[in-house]
């Protein structure tokens, strides 16, 4: 396996970022909304230096603005064109002034926040259309160029201030902490910490697999329902991706269930409580997440495609699929052996999508049969170059 490798520091380091915020705000107003540590505030700071900004992690700032959201047009002045409000789920009611101010001062605004939950519940104003949606992803292998490790990616998981940590091991295990503390007991969507904490443990060993909530229920100790509600809990705080299922083969039919991947490797790795060391079978699930980062950090970067996976109720699995032109295998090895490729193969026949690929650990690219093997490193320099469409 090639790498190349990476020093890694704890001082803060800046890496550009694919999302450029001064762009779209130059179109209209923008949601930015990332689990935490993602480095939302780093790209603000960063790129939007000029910018009246309200951080609501700040207590004085959170205090002032909840007593008094108008506050915000008393304190604009004629040079302030780009607010920005940080974590503003925090204070959902604020999204009336921001809509007021949209209307009647044109001011564009940048709200971020880790959670979709508050901004959802309770009729909230989500601005009428007035505000776009963009997500900011842990870092990609684009984004770090030269100083991506592929060993270290998945080992640390790609949070930027993990990922160049002196102890990441031990940074880690406090984002967990800081997760259960701040977005969960903070928010009020369950007050039952340890019930919480057992089915998130679960919830990560259900990592890239179709989920059985019953069996989840019995192993975390909580009602079936209750799995349901925390699913939904992952999900709106932006730490659990649901992957659908495609359903467009014809003969062989399609399973219907979702498979659900975790946001960062390196967060599914300190959950499980298990290091993922090259040559391992847990290896090749965190390779599998790993690539499934890159796949949702370019569909909502640059592509917007949909992303899903195939599975017959036979039992051939493929992947991914992008959109409804390419096929997906990971395999974690070396040496790609012909019936590695028999998922890939059984979905060729039905001759409904462009590309088959299966990513690996191979150097060299090679076809079998229609089916085009990928080292990992060709296969994110072509994705992220717009070859696969």
């Amino acid at each position: 396996m090639t790498t190349m490798a990476a020093k890694h520091t704890s001082e803060p380091r800046w890496i550009s970022r694919s999302v450029d915020l001064p762009s779209l705000l130059e179109k209209r107003a923008h949601f930015l909304l990332g689990p935490r540590q993602t480095g939302k505030t780093s790209l603000i700071r960063h790129t939007l230096k000029e910018a009246r900004t309200y951080d609501l992690l700040d207590t004085s700032v959170y205090l002032a603005l909840s007593q008094n959201p108008g506050r915000i047009a008393q304190e604009l002045g004629p040079r302030d064109r780009i607010v920005v409000i940080d974590e503003v789920q925090r204070i959902p009611e604020l999204l009336n002034e921001v809509h007021r101010l949209i209307e009647t001062k044109g001011v564009r605004f940048l709200l971020t926040g880790s959670s979709a939950r508050k901004l959802r519940r309770g009729g909230v104003n989500l601005l009428g259309g007035r505000a776009r949606t963009k997500y900011l992803h842990p870092l990609t292998y684009k984004e770090l160029g030269g100083v991506f490790n592929l060993s270290s990616a998945i080992e640390r998981g790609l949070l930027p201030s993990i990922y160049f940590s002196d102890d990441p091991q031990e940074d880690l295990k406090a984002y967990a902490g800081l997760y259960l503390q701040q977005e969960i007991v903070a928010e009020g969507a369950t007050r039952n910490v340890p019930a919480f904490s057992r089915f998130l443990k679960v919830a990560a060993l259900c990592n890239g697999t179709i989920v059985n909530f019953t069996n989840v229920s019995n192993d975390a100790q909580v009602a079936r329902t209750t799995v349901y509600e925390y699913f939904d809990i992952l999900k709106d705080t932006l730490v659990l991706y649901e992957l659908p299922p495609w359903r467009k083969t014809t003969r062989r039919k399609p399973l219907a269930s979702s498979k659900y991947y975790f946001f960062d490797v390196g967060v599914v790795s300190v959950l499980q409580g298990r290091r993922f060391r090259a040559g391992t079978p847990e290896f090749g699930e965190a390779f599998e997440t790993y690539i499934m980062h890159e796949l949702k950090s370019y569909s909502d970067y640059v592509s917007g495609e949909p992303l899903s996976f195939w599975r017959s109720t036979s039992g051939f699995e493929v992947d991914f699929i992008i959109g409804d032109h390419t096929a997906v295998e990971i395999k974690a090895k070396d040496n790609v052996s012909i019936q590695d490729l028999k998922s890939l193969r059984a979905l060729a026949e039905e001759k409904k999508l462009k590309h088959y690929l299966c990513v690996s650990l191979e150097i060299r690219p090679r076809k079998v049969e229609g089916i085009l093997i990928l080292p990992w490193r060709e296969f994110l320099e072509r994705l992220w170059s717009g070859e696969f469409r």
